[in-house]
């Protein structure tokens, strides 16, 4: 799986990643239509570049290429929009089209798929960089280092990063009101947390949900883990790195720095990742929370708005999605995760990956380079859809149309806790997301579920991580 040239065979492996490969394979037949190769024009030398249908509005997908044809005439781009579910369907379809013959040069990839991209199918960026660096420092010192090292893989830099979202904590000030409570402070802590929750339940109704959770990799259970100190799997840092780090970061912000996350051994079992389970268990005894559903939380803008769930984990994209429901900049605000044994957060962070397959390289930088600009994220994300990557970008204009008050947090969340990292995403991540997501709803089925969900979790977390994908 070194090679560029990927075979149909190999490729059909990766099918689990959402779709399964026998489905992949069933539609070998009908790849022409699945992949849009038999549209007229489809073909026309234009540099590809696919995202995630829901990622972008048609006005910024619309300013992103005009912007770019303007800089560069010379280079025809074509954006295809997949219509996906959520990432792992959308990485699914961008392998069916690779197996195909009609991969695109450019791929939009979240945290989720970094990794899975890097190893097998991505192109490192370490030349260009080296090569542009002077052109590239502004935008650095623009960006959290953090975002950055979560887009390197084993030393190299696949993506630069464009956007990012990390689970702060959402809360419907008209609950809060009703609750008679206050605002949380900035360090407010697990035990805060749950007496504001029980405070929430009583002076609701029957309808009404204090707590309301997705089950899901991004926001799910994880950010309880890491505010108490642990993670699913054993976390350290690859070698290497320093030829970005010693050329765009100053001492300070580049230590500890490395050259990427490794994810490898699963500890489902160890005790912290038991005791979140529990908390969140007996959240849901005392009628706190239910279970948590599956899902991309869309389905929560609907309950949130209306007052039937007083609090969720969410970041900086849902500003945009509570305004867009009717929701007034003051109806709700944002702090940051409650605290545990540490403050750390977590997030997930995309940009694009450039495919081997692609014979339009060098031009395809020229679009990383131009999508990363702050004039070009500026006329693509008006709507606050998420967190700009840069952090000039976060200013009270910005959200003084959509809110929240307290929307510093969402950039503070990196710059105030700077051990904040991405969610566990190694190359095998489509099964370890359908590991955690079975057995996390198992697991708060009943009290007395967790213990032994959590140890066939780890059974079979390490089956999906000993298998080389």
């Amino acid at each position: 799986m070194t090679d560029s040239h990927l075979s149909r065979r190999a490729l059909l492996r990766y099918g689990s990643y959402g779709a399964g490969a026998a489905a992949l394979a069933g539609t070998a037949a009908s790849w022409d239509r699945l992949t849009g190769n038999d549209i007229p024009g489809r073909n026309d030398g234009s540099l590809v570049v696919a995202t995630l249908g829901s990622a972008f509005s048609p006005d910024g997908i619309r300013a992103l290429v005009e912007g770019f044809r303007k800089l560069h005439p010379d280079i025809r781009v074509r954006i295809n929009a997949v219509q996906a579910v959520d990432w792992s369907d959308f990485f699914a379809k961008i392998l069916t089209q690779i197996a195909a013959g009609t991969a695109p040069d450019l791929v939009y990839v979240a945290t989720e798929g970094v990794q899975l991209f890097a190893r097998h199918l991505g192109v490192p960026l370490d030349r260009w960089a080296k090569r542009d660096a002077a052109e590239l420092k502004e935008y650095f010192a623009d960006v959290h280092p953090s975002l950055v090292e979560s887009m390197m893989y084993e030393g190299s830099l696949y993506q630069l990063p464009i956007e990012f979202n990390a689970a702060d904590m959402y809360l419907n000030t008209q609950v809060l009101k009703r609750a008679g409570a206050d605002f949380p402070a900035a360090d407010w802590t697990r035990d805060d947390f749950t007496a504001l929750l029980r405070r929430m339940k009583k002076a609701g109704d029957s309808h009404f949900t204090p707590y309301f959770w997705t089950n899901r990799l991004w926001g799910g259970v994880v950010p309880w883990l890491f505010a108490n100190g642990t993670n699913l799997l054993a976390e350290s840092k690859a070698p290497g790195g320093a030829w970005l780090w010693d050329s765009f970061y100053p001492a300070a912000q580049r230590q500890g720095r490395g050259g990427g996350f490794r994810w490898t051994t699963p500890q489902a079992t160890a005790d912290r990742v038991a005791e979140a389970y529990d908390y969140l268990a007996s959240l849901i005894q005392e009628d706190l929370c239910t279970r948590p559903e599956g899902g991309n939380g869309q389905n929560l803008i609907g309950v949130f708005s209306t007052g039937r769930v007083g609090v969720t984990p969410a970041g900086g994209f849902w500003a945009g999605g509570l305004h867009l429901a009717g929701l007034r900049d003051d109806g709700f605000d944002v702090q940051y995760f409650p605290r545990w044994r540490t403050r750390r957060h977590q997030f997930g962070a995309a940009g694009y990956a450039l495919l081997r397959t692609s014979k339009k390289q060098d031009a395809a930088w020229e679009f990383i380079k131009y999508s990363a600009r702050r004039d070009t994220l500026t006329r693509l994300f008006t709507t606050n859809q998420t967190t700009p990557a840069r952090r000039s970008m976060l200013t009270g204009a910005r959200y003084q149309e959509t809110g929240p008050a307290h929307w510093r947090v969402f950039y503070d969340t990196l710059d105030t806790f700077p051990d904040t990292g991405p969610i566990p995403a190694p190359p095998q991540v489509a099964e370890v997301t359908q590991v955690l997501l079975k057995h996390t709803g198992t697991a708060l089925a009943s009290p007395r579920s967790v213990g032994p969900a959590l140890r066939r979790m780890q059974g079979d977390l390490e089956k999906a991580m000993e298998r080389d994908v």
